[in-house]
């Protein structure tokens, strides 16, 4: 096993006291990849968190117009600092990148609105981490030092974007970015070919967070402990990606035990609420989660197969694992690479992996140690490395003129 060794204090120092733009989700989100590395980078540096300018295109519903509204009310706040360091903008932008007249207004406003808080910040020369393809729009036209772009997505595959659209402002991203970091092996085969600074990075997992699953004084859940055992979890975002009818099907198929899903839910779930062993929890805080997963006996990994799942590195797998858990997923591949989790493909296999696995349900210390080396710190080190690379060429282009 390769373990990376820490930067040194020279190399350190060189990326800390930096000011770092970060174009990603809503803060108020669930942590992820994002929020790990950003929690990291803001202990040496000041990091402004540019809250998602979306990349779906909006629908006359309900749903949508709610978070319309909302964006419109959050966009009237000014810039919050909910952790040191870490300072939260709320942007306008109109999702609707399929119109070029739409992106080149989004390019002056959402330039104008960026700025702007640079300015109050006194931020100079930042490094842009984007990992949103749709702030393409404005790469390179904030005074960067470098524009790394962080694809942990296939984005032109998620429900409701214009796919052609949004592949072109991807495409200008690639172009742009001074380094390229993916989180996925079939990521940096599609995205290599138009950036040679193309890297592969795995997620890490908050090890010590997770791991508190195992430690006598965290507590089940009351509601979760007096359920029927076994209990086979899952949490996370349940989106259309998420196979509800294998879920109702190992629900059905261990009718005496009891299937727990938590995390928000924006897809049909009916099948699921009608059956009297499941039970639809919601979301809860993160800060919660190692609570829950102590009263797992096996944890679920059920997305469906197609190109936005291959791509994917599913984070709460290794969440799972830091927490001691047997996980059986579907055969996704960046799941099948830790070579740590019970792969099963089909209903019947799916079943059987349970079985399996419940032999020895529950947290284990050997299973959460197998995952420990999978740190936040040791991949952004990895990152970092590549950054370094980055910024001494361009300090090296810089110090080369006439008579130089």
């Amino acid at each position: 096993m390769l373990v990376e060794e820490p930067l040194t204090a020279a190399d350190a120092k060189r990326l800390h006291g930096r000011d770092i733009l970060c174009f990603s989700h809503d803060w108020s989100g669930d942590p992820l990849s994002k929020t790990h590395l950003m929690r990291l980078l803001a202990r040496h540096n000041r990091v402004l968190w540019v809250n998602s300018i979306g990349n779906r295109t909006p629908t006359v519903s309900k749903a949508d117009l709610g978070r319309a509204l909302k964006k419109l009310s959050a966009a009237m706040s000014p810039i919050r600092e909910p952790e040191p360091n870490i300072f939260v903008l709320n942007p306008l932008a109109v999702p609707a990148y399929g119109s070029r007249a739409v992106r080149a207004f989004n390019r002056r406003f959402l330039t104008h609105q960026v700025r702007r808080a640079m300015r109050r910040l006194r931020f100079r020369r930042p490094l842009n981490w984007v990992f949103n393809p749709a702030a393409a729009v404005i790469a390179g036209q904030l005074g960067e030092e470098a524009v790394v772009y962080y694809c942990v997505d296939e984005y032109t595959e998620f429900t409701g974007v214009t796919a052609t659209a949004l592949a072109e402002l991807e495409r200008q991203l690639l172009d742009r970015a001074d380094l390229v970091v993916v989180s996925a092996d079939r990521l940096y085969q599609s995205k290599s070919p138009f950036n040679p600074r193309t890297h592969l990075v795995r997620h890490g997992v908050d090890f010590d967070h997770f791991r508190k699953a195992l430690l006598p004084e965290t507590r089940v859940p009351e509601k979760l402990a007096r359920l029927p055992k076994p209990v086979i979890g899952f949490f996370g975002l349940v989106a259309d990606w998420v196979d509800v009818e294998l879920m109702a099907e190992m629900a059905r198929r261990f009718p005496h035990g009891s299937l727990v899903v938590l995390g928000k839910v924006t897809t049909d779930v009916s099948e699921l609420a009608a059956l009297p062993n499941v039970h639809l929890l919601g979301r809860k805080p993160y800060e919660e989660l190692p609570a829950y997963c102590k009263g797992f006996d096996v944890a679920l990994m059920p997305f469906r197969i197609n190109e936005l799942t291959l791509n994917a590195n599913p984070l709460k797998v290794r969440e799972y694992l830091a927490a001691g858990l047997p996980v059986i997923s579907t055969p996704i591949p960046e799941v099948e690479v830790l070579g740590q989790c019970r792969i099963a493909a089909g209903v019947d296999a799916f079943q059987q992996e349970i079985c399996e696995a419940l032999a020895d349900p529950g947290p284990s210390y050997e299973r959460s140690d197998a995952i420990r080396h999978e740190s936040w710190d040791a991949k952004l080190a990895e990152v970092e490395r590549h950054l370094l690379e980055v910024i001494r060429e361009g300090s090296e282009v810089r110090g080369r003129g006439p008579g130089n």
